[in-house]
């Protein structure tokens, strides 16, 4: 054999090629089940992690079970479906006619027996996807906690949406406001004003990502307010006045 010829070379390249993409794609189907798994513990650690709870994420299965008792799917009036929300890709839902999608929900039992209903959000940042969960307190109304993530925000910047700093400002904001309106959470450039209970400070020179913050926020939690209606609590002076009513009738 001449491998000196032209063919030769042609040819042993062709065959190295064949191996190399046989042997990577042979690597890639091996690894897929343990990524796929890597990313199930990974979801749960943030759907903890937004009531407070910190596990490592290896952790997360054991612990998860303990706080998170039902997985609902719900539809846009507010409707239990069939099903586990965590079985729900939101990624592939969001692009959907609001009326056609699945809108999971999960409820924790926290330790002092108090439910958080928490809403996965989905949204978009300066370069890419962002996504989190925000949890809501027993009312319906007032934050527990709440977590964000991205694939490609800038560094320094818009990524530091994952950080505390950002997010811990989140807890005990409410998203209607005294009139019942529901008003959401904004992140403001600048800082927001002192005292407010529907902001938060923005990211210096995150703007972009800050805005797809309050974006996702508001169109995601929306999404869910036919439910939230339904499983507001009745407030005592509502009590008082059902009870007033009902003397009135005996």
């Amino acid at each position: 054999m001449n491998v000196n010829k032209n063919s030769y070379t042609i040819g042993f390249a062709s065959v190295m090629v064949i191996i190399v993409a046989a042997l990577l794609a042979y690597t890639s189907i091996s690894l897929t089940p343990y990524q796929d798994r890597n990313i199930e513990l990974e979801k749960k650690q943030n759907i903890l992690q937004s009531v407070g709870v910190e596990v490592e994420r290896d952790n997360s299965e054991i612990i998860y079970s303990q706080y998170i008792k039902e997985e609902l799917i719900i539809d846009d009036k507010g409707n239990v479906l069939d099903g586990s929300a965590f079985d729900v890709d939101l990624g592939v839902e969001v692009k959907k006619n609001i009326a056609d999608q699945k809108l999971p929900l999960y409820i924790s039992i926290l330790e002092d027996s108090s439910r958080c209903f928490i809403i996965p959000l989905r949204g978009k940042g300066l370069w890419g996807p962002i996504w989190g969960y925000i949890a809501l307190k027993e009312d319906v109304n007032t934050v527990f906690g709440a977590v964000f993530a991205h694939k490609s925000e800038t560094p320094g910047l818009g990524a530091e949406i994952n950080q505390s700093f950002f997010q811990e400002p989140f807890r005990d904001k409410k998203i209607f406001n005294s009139d019942d309106e529901f008003v959401s959470i904004t992140v403001i450039k600048g800082g927001a004003p002192e005292g407010s209970m529907h902001a938060v400070d923005g990211i210096s020179g995150g703007t972009i990502t800050s805005d797809g913050v309050t974006d996702m926020i508001k169109e995601r939690v929306s999404r869910y307010l036919p439910y939230i209606e339904k499983n507001k609590p009745v407030s005592n002076d509502t009590l008082m006045n059902l009870n007033l009513i009902s003397k009135v009738y005996e």
